[in-house]
């Protein structure tokens, strides 16, 4: 994930209820088996854990 830091990237994400969500978000750093990122769903920053990300695609930017 430390690649992708200041980049959109596209995540499957398994809470810890259990349930899988789909988000962009933008990330911001990569620490202690932590992703620190901007969900652009929510509109705020979040924190996934690096083990509970099933998958990651860089998201490709529009083309004007």
């Amino acid at each position: 994930m430390a690649k992708y830091i200041g980049r959109r990237v596209e995540i499957i994400y398994q809470g810890a209820d259990g349930r899988l969500s789909q988000r962009v978000v933008r990330v911001l750093g990569v620490r202690d088996g932590v992703v620190r990122a901007f969900c652009e769903a929510s509109g705020a920053p979040r924190t996934f854990r690096i083990d509970s990300i099933l998958a990651c695609v860089p998201v490709r930017r529009r083309s004007a």
